[in-house]
């Protein structure tokens, strides 16, 4: 892959605050036309490394260039090409929704009648017509933070940031801006994703970069993380639980070498199954005959890579994105980025 083929690529980022590292020499890449998704606990300088790459903050060392744009020489210039969506809705509660499309447009160079035009096709597409003529102020979370979303959209930016940008949505409109960015995507656009979201980022990132106390610990495709924890694995539940021995060994037979099956005891899993870590398919279709000869019924047979989540604990220590490290506090700086941090 050439440079040529990344729309973002960051070399040895660092960035302090007091005495914290937030940043400690990341080095990020996102090939253009793709969904990224950065992972990590709070407090691991994924916000951060966002406010770099959209020009809101300086870092202490290193380099970073969006859309072959220099992000330290010519922040005006990736600012024209990006759009960002931050942890925190920053529309003007005073204007209607409307109206706060409107200026975004106009401040983009955009006439009168074109910025009135993509304000209406924004607010239909995030289900806010009815409300558009409504103070923002009235807006319910939610609601706001769709109106934020559709904000980073009014240019039609080559680049879009959007940092954990289904917080505080309900799982209906959630899976609706998962359309949205593939959406994007389809136009040409590229995405780099920070969400606290396991399942968002299975299902929408081509590649996934996990980041701890501010570092890069991985980068590679979901699957790819994946088979990095372990192989697939097998599991069966049979019919009759009392067949459970008999498939233990069953299992035992494709079982990968140097493993041995045994039962599913993980806390909030369902009691009556078994699984074994295998090496390939092929242990599936050894195994489909043996249950079919020792005449065994079963109500679940599945092949499976590793979860996300379970990638998420074995390289971080932690079951969930959204756990803090010791000491630390949610988000990578205190309080919400300011307007003015855009000028």
């Amino acid at each position: 892959m050439t440079t040529e083929d990344l729309v973002v690529r960051a070399e040895g980022l660092r960035k302090r605050f007091g005495k914290t590292q937030a940043l400690d020499g990341v080095d990020l890449s996102m090939r253009r036309g793709t969904v990224l998704g950065v992972l990590g606990p709070n407090g691991a300088g994924k916000t951060t490394a966002v406010r770099v790459l959209a020009t809101l903050l300086r870092p202490d060392s290193g380099s970073a260039f969006v859309a072959g744009v220099d992000v330290l020489r010519n922040p005006r210039e990736v600012r024209r090409r990006v759009g960002l969506t931050g942890q925190y809705a920053s529309v003007d509660e005073d204007l209607t929704g409307v109206q706060n499309l409107v200026l975004i447009g106009r401040l983009l160079d955009l006439s009168g009648r074109d910025a009135r035009r993509r304000a209406g096709e924004l607010l239909e597409w995030f289900d806010l017509t009815e409300a558009a003529q409504r103070p923002a102020k009235t807006y319910s979370g939610g609601m706001r933070r769709r109106l934020d979303l559709a904000a980073s959209l009014v240019g039609r930016p080559e680049v879009i940031f959007l940092d954990e940008p289904t917080t505080g949505l309900d799982p209906a409109k959630r899976e609706d801006m998962w359309g949205v960015v593939r959406t994007q995507v389809t136009s040409g656009a590229s995405v780099l994703l920070t969400t606290q979201y396991l399942e968002e980022a299975d299902a929408l990132a081509d590649e996934i970069v996990v980041v701890d106390h501010g570092r890069v610990i991985a980068h590679d495709t979901p699957d790819g993380l994946k088979r990095r924890v372990g192989g697939q694995t097998l599991r069966v539940r049979p019919s009759d639980p009392s067949r459970l021995p008999d498939v233990l060994r069953l299992l035992d037979a494709v079982a990968a070498r140097g493993t041995s099956a045994s039962l599913d005891e993980a806390a909030g899993s369902r009691p009556g199954a078994a699984s074994v870590p295998v090496t390939g398919d092929e242990a599936l279709g050894g195994l489909i005959p043996a249950l079919r000869a020792d005449r065994i019924e079963v109500t679940e047979l599945a092949l499976h890579l590793p979860s996300l989540d379970e990638v998420f604990h074995s390289l971080t220590g932690r079951r969930k994105a959204d756990d803090l490290p010791d000491g630390t506090r949610a988000g990578d700086l205190p309080g919400p980025a300011k307007a003015e941090e855009m000028v």
